[in-house]
C-alpha cells in the first residue's frame, strides 16, 4: 500500500491531483491518507510523528511524505528503506527520527524529472517515485546513494505540542518510554496527572496519557484540551 503524510489539507485540488498520480501510475494498489492535515511547513513537529504512526503499518508499505517549504530550491528528493517500510520525500529534515531510530537504514538520492512543476513535487517527483516503488519493490532508476542530514541534531524527544486532533487532543513529540507513569507535566502553568484513558477521570479534568500510537497526549475528558488549556502546535511541555 501507499500511505500519504502530507501537510496539503483536505480542502482544494492538492491531495486529490496526487492520488490521481498514483492511480495512474499504481493501478490497483491502496492508498491510505493516514495525515493530511499535518500542520503546515512544520517539518520538526511531523518528523516526531512519522516513526510513531508508521510502526504499526506492514513491511513493504510505501510512505509518501510531505511536508515541503523548500520545494523547488536545491534540496534533495530521496527515498529511504528503513524497517522494512520504503519512504519518499524531500531531504529536509522530516525523515530523521526514522533513520535515527531504525537499526539499519539505506537511502538514495532521487533524479531531477525534466518538466515537474517547480511548485508541486509532491504529485511530479515524489508520488511517481512511490508509485513505482509501490509496484515494483525497487529503487527507480538513477537514485544515487546518500546521506541525509538535516535534522541531526534535533533531540531525541520533543518537548511541545505537534499535532491537535479534531477533538482538541494535543499530540507531543515525547515517546511514553521515556516519562514516567507517576510524572505530573506541566502545560501553561497547568499540572497534568497521568491516566491511562478519558473514563478514568471526571469530565471536564485535564491529563495526559499514551495515546495508541505511543506518544504523549494531553486530553480533557468530554472537552477540549486546546481550549481548556489554551494550547496550540508549539505550546511547551515541562517534565
Amino acid at each position: 500500500m501507499i500511505v500519504l503524510f502530507t501537510d496539503f489539507g483536505l480542502e482544494g485540488p492538492y491531495i486529490g491531483q496526487v492520488e490521481a498520480v498514483l492511480q495512474q501510475r499504481a493501478p490497483g494498489i491502496r492508498v491510505i491518507n493516514l495525515f493530511s492535515d499535518l500542520v503546515p511547513f512544520d517539518i520538526q513537529g511531523a518528523a516526531y510523528l512519522l516513526p510513531a504512526y508508521a510502526a504499526g503499518f506492514p513491511p513493504g508499505t510505501v510512505f509518501l511524505c510531505v511536508v515541503d517549504p523548500g520545494v523547488g530550491s536545491e534540496r534533495k528528493g530521496i527515498v529511504l528503506q528503513a524497517e522494512g517500510h520504503w519512504y519518499v520525500g524531500p531531504d529536509e529534515g522530516l525523515f530523521s527520527l526514522v533513520t535515527r531510530r531504525a537499526r539499519s537504514v539505506e537511502a538514495w538520492c532521487l533524479p531531477e524529472v525534466a518538466g515537474a512543476a517547480p511548485s508541486f513535487h509532491g504529485r511530479d517527483v515524489f508520488a511517481p517515485a512511490a508509485a513505482f516503488l509501490a509496484r515494483n519493490s525497487r529503487l527507480p532508476g538513477d537514485c544515487v546513494p546518500c546521506t541525509p542530514d538535516p535534522g541531526a541534531d534535533w533531540p531525541d524527544d520533543l518537548s511541545r505540542v505537534v499535532y491537535i486532533d479534531r477533538f482538541g487532543n494535543a499530540v507531543t513529540g515525547l515517546r511514553s518510554t521515556v516519562v514516567a507513569e507517576t510524572a505530573v507535566l506541566t502545560v501553561n502553568g497547568r499540572s497534568l496527572p497521568q491516566a491511562q484513558t478519558f473514563s478514568d477521570v471526571s469530565e471536564g479534568a485535564a491529563f495526559w496519557y499514551e495515546n495508541s500510537n505511543g506518544l504523549v497526549e494531553i486530553a480533557v475528558s468530554r472537552g477540549r484540551a486546546d481550549e481548556t488549556l489554551d494550547i496550540c502546535v508549539g505550546t511547551p511541555v515541562q517534565m
